[in-house]
């Protein structure tokens, strides 16, 4: 059975950080490229950052892009994001993501809310 477990998420004060972590099991995790989206009620989720089967390559949407880093360490099944200089606009529910290099299948975990407020 694939499982995808997030954590880390929590309230946080503008300017805080989080990091976010998403456990995979049931797949070869090596094969899969990873990715994080969030997503706020009334609205679409949406694509935060990704990262190559290998770790190599990493992709941002611009609205994160220089304060959120993404990263995995495929001996532990693990992707993480690391987010700094969190806004209040960085709330939402965040959802880790995994698809076969191949495109075919993908994954979701449950999801992690994030809170950014004063």
């Amino acid at each position: 059975q694939v499982q995808l477990v997030e954590s880390g998420g929590g309230s946080v004060q503008p300017g805080g950080s989080l990091r976010l972590s998403c456990v995979a099991s049931g797949i070869i995790f090596s094969t899969y490229i990873m990715s994080w989206y969030r997503q706020v009620p009334g609205k679409q989720r949406e694509l935060v950052a990704s990262i190559g089967a290998s770790g190599e390559t990493a992709n941002y949407v611009d609205p994160v892009k220089g304060r959120f880093a993404i990263s995995r360490i495929n001996a532990e099944n693990t992707v993480y994001l690391q987010m700094s200089s969190l806004k209040p606009e960085d709330t939402a529910v965040y959802y880790c993501k995994g698809v076969r290099v191949s495109g075919d299948p993908f994954y979701w975990g449950q999801g992690t809310q994030v809170t950014v407020s004063s």
